[in-house]
């Protein structure tokens, strides 16, 4: 009979202590650490509660309440979004290295909202020494977004007013945040629900370049021959029907949470300056010569790639139309960001990809002379990733992909990818999310490079030509849990700290191998697709995430998402003990030291001779002398931490039980999953992943 000790003889003790009350002889000290160890007993060895809900957080559940989301993990019946058009021009001063442009933006309040502010992101600010950053260091200081003029439904913001404060609405349009990366705009008139409102904004900022730059979009150019703007022009917040305005300040490391909407964008450089950007070009007539016309016409004939601007092809008249100054002019429809890159010396070089159900679309690759060899493979590779990921979730969404070279070699917008052959497959991954599928990254980084870092797994399996596997990854989770650094994935990763990329990238697909491990892979991806498919161009939350996903694998997972998103809990399983009776039958007590229940997945393997192995109940061969016995998790929510699997396969002798043969179950310790215990512990597991 073990000694049971609950968490009130824990609390009396401790109030024992607090109050002075001690054993006799022992210091307080001692107490302590005699109440530590009888709190860990308890959490390894007594009840454990296990809660089988998602935790609803006050946003969601306005949302269910208003009928904009609801448990089906679908868009609900009164579900909106805003939308935002842009018409922009810019240019840039290579010799000052600043970018100036004027934009239109027309924002469609599609809510039921009365507006009576405008939030503005104006993301250059982090350039400013006095801006908060997060584990990104800027290649400059700059002075920031300079906004020069700003006029709402043709009404002038005083840009030198004082900064507003609280009460009664002005007369005039105000702003606050000016110097910030977000700032609010006070209206004297509301934007009435499914009406719209005009703003007209100029503006110019120096992009910032350098040696020093640390993380993505910290450098946007290479001297004064290479630029490359990403979050470079003012744009309106994400207004949602979770929290209202997007005002999350900007950091760096987090990325973004946009609106969808039309851009219309006109940029003007010196003639010989190649200009790529997201969307299509709408006169290449105007700024193409006649020669890189015609071998774009057969870019979409083969897999072939093709040279559109060779190296040797430099200047007015050889890389571009002839003329001093050019204007490129790109459009692009429903796309949530714009980015754009240009250099007098671009080698520009083409392919397609073919996209069931929709057929050949361009990529464009854009790259300086000396760095053809990281995009030697590039076209190759971007290619397999538009395929691949159109048949695993739905097909391209968009009429062409475009790489460029550049100081930030790894980060993605619509149609657009920075990126050269290293990071082609994983920036390509993200034209489904968040560039279709609007996630929030600066909120739930994992719906984003989490589910990324999953696909990446599958589609580098199949361009190797080998079957991907998810063994091993989910146990892992094991060795991480318990640090005191790692936040739970629903924690912000805007303020993820020192381990925002464990918990932004690389926890989900260690949550997603334990979902295979419980459902099937194939399964998982399949109920992907079909959320994925169900929340195009649109904005999906964790919550809808996780219902979708019950309802569509038949389960009711409240549990999972609860340990894995929720909090940072792992199973901790082991074989505690195994005994055979007289009758032929082997009892396996597995114990759960952990708080993330799981299921228990026993792999029996037999002597590969005697009687012949009976079948049994709940038992699956799995080869003539193997079977693999599940029991499902909710034997668990009962509160104990062990279970017994009662085996009945006869009177062949068992030669060795395996526990999470498949390694999909978070666990530190893997000898203790092995019957009988190895004689000598070697490092690693003693038994392969299968």
């Amino acid at each position: 009979m073990s000694h049971h000790v609950t968490l009130a003889s824990v609390l009396i003790l401790v109030s024992g202590c607090a109050s002075g009350s001690q054993r006799s002889g022992a210091t307080a000290e001692e107490d302590v650490h005699s109440m530590t160890a009888i709190a860990a007993a308890e959490y390894t060895a007594g009840h454990r509660a296990i809660r089988r809900d998602i935790p609803m957080t006050n946003s969601i559940m306005r949302a269910h309440a208003a009928g904009t989301r609801d448990s089906s993990g679908r868009p609900g019946a009164n579900y909106w979004q805003i939308r935002t058009d842009y018409t922009i021009a810019a240019t840039i001063d290579p010799a000052t290295q600043r970018i100036s442009g004027s934009e239109k933006i027309v924002l469609h309040n599609r809510s039921g909202d009365s507006l009576r502010t405008v939030v503005l992101r104006l993301d250059p600010n982090i350039f400013r020494g006095t801006s908060p950053r997060g584990f990104s260091v800027p290649a400059e200081n700059t002075d920031g977004m300079v906004i020069t003029k700003l006029s709402v439904n043709g009404q002038a913001v005083d840009l030198a007013a004082a900064p507003a404060r609280g009460g009664t609405a002005p007369t005039a349009p105000r702003i606050n945040g000016l110097t910030s990366t977000v700032a609010t705009i006070l209206l004297p008139t509301a934007i009435a629900a499914h009406a719209q409102a005009t703003l007209e904004i100029e503006w110019n900022h120096k992009l910032p370049g350098g040696p020093g730059g640390q993380g993505h979009r910290m450098t946007q150019r290479w001297g004064d021959s290479l630029f490359q703007p990403t979050q470079w022009y003012p744009r309106v917040a994400k207004y949602d029907d979770l929290r209202g305005w997007d005002t999350e300040v900007y950091l760096g490391p987090s990325e973004f949470y946009n609106n969808f909407g039309t851009f219309d964008v006109a940029i003007t450089m010196p003639a010989g300056w190649i200009v790529s950007g997201t969307g299509v070009l709408q006169n290449p007539e105007q700024v193409l010569t006649a020669t890189a016309r015609e071998r774009l016409s057969h870019v979409l004939e083969s897999d072939a790639e093709l040279t559109i601007v060779g190296p040797d092809e430099v200047g007015p008249g050889r890389s571009t139309a002839a003329g001093s100054r050019l204007t490129w002019r790109f459009h692009a429809d429903t796309v949530n960001d714009f980015a754009w890159a240009t250099a007098p010396n671009f080698v520009w070089k083409a392919t397609r990809a073919t996209i069931p159900g929709v057929g050949a679309v361009p990529i464009h690759m854009v790259f300086l002379p000396g760095r053809a060899a990281p995009f030697a493979r590039a076209g190759q590779i971007t290619r397999h990733a538009l395929e691949f990921y159109s048949k695993l979730w739905f097909p391209y969404a968009f009429p062409q992909l475009t790489l460029q070279d550049g100081p930030s070699a790894g980060m993605e917008y619509p149609m657009v990818i920075n990126s050269n052959a290293g990071a082609a497959d994983h920036e390509t991954g993200h034209q489904w999310w968040p560039m279709v599928v609007g996630n929030n990254e600066t909120q739930y980084g994992w719906m984003d490079e989490g589910f990324n870092q999953y696909m990446n797994i599958l589609s580098n399996a199949d361009a190797a030509s080998r079957v991907a596997t998810f063994n091993g990854l989910g146990q892992s989770y094991g060795n991480i849990n318990g640090d005191e650094g790692e936040p739970p994935m629903m924690w912000s990763a805007n303020y993820g700290g020192p381990m925002y990329g464990f918990q932004t990238y690389a926890k989900t697909p260690l949550m997603l191998s334990m979902l295979g491990g419980i459902v099937g892979d194939s399964a998982v991806q399949r109920a992907m697709g079909e959320w994925g498919t169900a929340w195009r161009f649109k904005h999906p939350s964790p919550w809808d995430f996780m219902f979708f996903m019950n309802r569509a694998l038949g389960r009711d997972l409240g549990w999972f998402w609860n340990a894995w998103l929720f909090n940072t809990d792992a199973a901790h399983q082991s074989i505690e003990e195994v005994t055979t009776g007289a009758n032929g039958l082997t009892k396996v007590v597995v114990r759960q030291a952990g708080q993330m229940p799981a299921p228990v997945v026993l792999l029996v393997q037999f002597a590969s001779e005697g009687p012949p192995i009976k079948q049994m109940a709940g038992a699956e061969m799995v080869s003539s002398i193997s079977a693999r016995v599940t029991m499902p998790v909710d034997v668990w929510f009962s509160g104990s931490r062990t279970a017994v699997a009662t085996l009945d396969f006869g009177p062949r002798k068992i030669q060795r039980i395996i526990l999470d043969p498949a390694c999909r179950f978070p666990d530190r310790d893997h000898i203790d999953n092995v019957w009988p215990r190895p004689e000598v512990v070697a490092p690693g597991r003693p038994y392969s992943c299968q």
